[in-house]
């Protein structure tokens, strides 16, 4: 890493400027007066030359010497450099031979090692038409503007022309009243006026760079959107198969618990037992039975957090997701070395970017010590008729550099340096502590992944072991051999170790999909030219399924006056903002005609893959495990939860 620039706080006195305003379009003569003499233009560049030096030497007061005036381009305040971050040499987990070093990894399509072809089309949904991704696109344009703004204003900033008609009448009563040759008179007037205050300092060239910094760091902050989008999407359908999994494990348990309590009810009527059997084995029912609504609470819940990342209503999702078994995943995980996240992670990128642009801020502030020299210039003409306005006897105006610099400002700006310098300071620590919170999420994901493996497996054993155990005490209840509280702690055990191994064995997917939303995978997707035809990306395809959620018809604009529609006919995608029209479709995201191809969204294909457009900046502004599936054994015959919930315990 580079070392930084820390500005260093100067004791100047107070000064500023303001800047120069355009010289007043002097009146015109009235009719009746005798024309002024012309007079002899008077030469006074001595007098210029003069006074250009001596606000030149006043300048060398201020606090940037001139040996870092000019080697910073002639621009006051530091050159930005990027800051030195703290990144470890290796993982912790380095030794592990899970942990691949791989240069060639595909961090743009990371979900695509799960193999799920659901989660694949809920990837390209979301990317498609999650309303959050299409809000950080349009801070994405807001900041190219500004720095459209801020290249406008390193050129002349008051540039205007003006134009008038009066019909004047003077009052020949008023006190001390002049003579008047003509009390009713007409004036025409047409003129222009320039003023351009010369960016000797700097001042407009650091502004362009803070706003080239900003626009740099909404991009990336639109990556971190990608980024966290594509984490959340794949976290939440992770979750909805854990989910779905333990309802089945405890379906099935209930099944086998109604068996025992047939069972327990058998003997009690035979007199082979006292009613506490019956009892005992119906609070164990009901106990288990009750799990399953709070199962389906969390289900829902992810549910319809789902429907938020793909941008429309809550409303069932696995009737169109059809069942599928938790996703399995490799043993191995490719990373490449903790150094990569400071390149490849867009919160880190955007941090970085906004210590840049505040660094030039500092330059703008330092500018206000010197003086602003400006260029103004003027010209009217002015006539009593109009046939006269364009008459060379009707001109008038004037031209010439003035300078501003404003004294005894009591401290503010130095202090105005001051804050400026402390928030670049503060932007440095708050990139460096960026870093640090990736590489704890990076570790944290590591961490889950290969340790969640090792639990599923004696998870897997416990379920197996249980199950068993179950088999045999029920059998030999059935035979008078044990009591019923063997069998009723053994089968709240099998309810209990089920629903962990559920959990455990997502975890293994659930720390894959962490470690890469922290590895900062997945905002590539923006820059595939070929997004169309990669997994899980671009519009629909024939060969990869009908979408999860299709976007919706067009909805039509309803006539002015027009009744509205039936609130039971509205479409369930379509959001009516009050009194506004027309309904607006989150399904379906806006679009604007290619010129050599189809329609494209307007955010992820306009305003992120070309992000400069026609704010480019000029040179001359510019900053230095996979399991088999089978459904456990020993539960009672047709209840058993489906053969693709869960892998063989092992």
């Amino acid at each position: 890493m580079g070392s930084y620039h820390v500005h260093t706080k100067c004791e100047c006195g107070p000064a500023g400027h303001a800047r120069g305003q355009p010289p007043a379009i002097p009146r015109a003569r009235r009719e009746g007066e005798a024309p002024a003499e012309p007079r002899a233009p008077q030469v006074r560049t001595p007098r210029l030359v003069v006074l250009a030096l001596a606000v030149f030497l006043a300048a060398s007061a201020g606090c940037t010497p001139w040996g870092e005036y000019i080697r910073n381009g002639f621009k006051v305040g530091p050159n930005y450099r990027r800051p030195p971050v703290p990144v470890a040499q290796d993982w912790i987990d380095a030794t592990d031979q899970r942990l691949r070093r791989d240069e060639d990894v595909d961090f743009a399509h990371w979900w695509t090692v799960l193999k799920d072809p659901v989660l694949d089309r809920l990837v390209a949904d979301s990317y498609r038409q999650n309303l959050t991704l299409r809000e950080a696109g349009f801070r994405i344009l807001q900041n190219r503007a500004l720095l459209g703004i801020a290249i406008g204003s390193f050129f002349p900033q008051q540039q205007y022309a003006q134009g008038d008609y009066f019909r004047n009448a003077i009052s020949t009563e008023a006190a001390n009243r002049p003579f008047v040759l003509e009390r009713f008179y007409s004036q025409y007037d047409l003129g222009f006026a320039l003023a351009w205050e010369l960016d000797f300092w700097g001042r407009f060239r650091r502004a362009i760079e803070a706003a080239d910094a900003d626009l740099d760091a909404s991009v990336e902050d639109y990556d971190d959107v990608l980024v966290t989008l594509l984490g959340d999407v794949a976290t939440a359908y992770v979750q909805m198969r854990i989910l779905e999994a333990q309802i089945a494990y405890t379906q099935a348990n209930v099944a086998l618990q109604k068996q025992t309590l047939t069972i327990a009810k058998a003997r009690f009527a035979g007199g082979l037992v006292t009613e506490v059997d019956v009892d005992q084995a119906q609070s164990i029912l009901s106990q288990t039975e009750a799990q399953i609504p709070q199962l389906e609470i969390g289900l829902r819940q992810v549910n319809n957090r789902l429907c938020v990342l793909l941008g429309v209503p809550p409303e069932e999702l696995r009737a169109r997701m059809g069942p599928a078994p938790i996703p399995t995943c490799p043993a191995e995980v490719a990373l490449g070395i903790p150094a990569d996240l400071v390149r490849r992670r867009p919160d880190v990128r955007r941090a970085e970017r906004l210590a840049a642009g505040q660094a030039a801020r500092i330059g703008i502030a330092e500018s206000d010590f010197y003086p602003h020299i400006t260029l103004n210039g003027g010209f009217v003409y002015s006539a009593q008729q109009f046939r006269d306005v364009f008459n060379q006897r009707a001109l008038q105006g004037a031209v010439g550099p003035s300078f501003q610099w404003n004294l005894l400002n009591y401290g503010r700006i130095i202090n105005r340096v001051r804050f400026e310098d402390a928030t670049f300071q503060q932007l440095v620590v708050s990139y460096q502590q960026t870093v640090l919170v990736a590489a704890q999420e990076t570790e944290d994901g590591i961490v889950t992944f290969l340790q969640s493996q090792r639990q599923s497996r004696f998870m897997a054993e416990s379920v197996t072991a249980a199950q068993k155990a179950v088999d045999i005490a029920i059998a030999q209840y059935k035979g008078g051999l044990v009591d019923f509280n063997r069998v009723s702690l053994l089968e709240q055990n099998l309810v209990t170790q089920q629903n962990l191994y559920a959990q455990a064995f997502g975890s293994i997917a659930l720390g894959l999909v962490q470690t890469y939303r922290a590895l900062g995978g997945g905002w590539q997707i923006r820059l595939d030219a070929a997004a169309a035809g990669a997994p899980g990306l671009g519009p629909p395809s024939g060969d990869r399924g009908p979408d999860i959620i299709p976007a919706p018809a067009p909805v039509p604009v309803p006539a002015p006056g027009a009744a509205p529609p039936a609130k039971a006919a509205a479409s369930r995608g379509e959001v009516r903002a009050s009194g506004i029209s027309p309904v607006l479709a989150p399904r379906s995201p806006p679009v604007r005609a290619a010129a050599n191809g189809p329609a494209q969204p307007i955010v992820p294909a306009e305003a992120v893959p070309m992000m400069r457009g026609a704010a480019a900046v000029p040179p001359w502004a510019r900053p230095a495990t996979s399991m088999p599936r089978v459904a456990p054994t020993g539960v009672a015959a047709g209840v058993q939860p489906a053969a693709w919930l869960m892998p063989t315990p092992r």
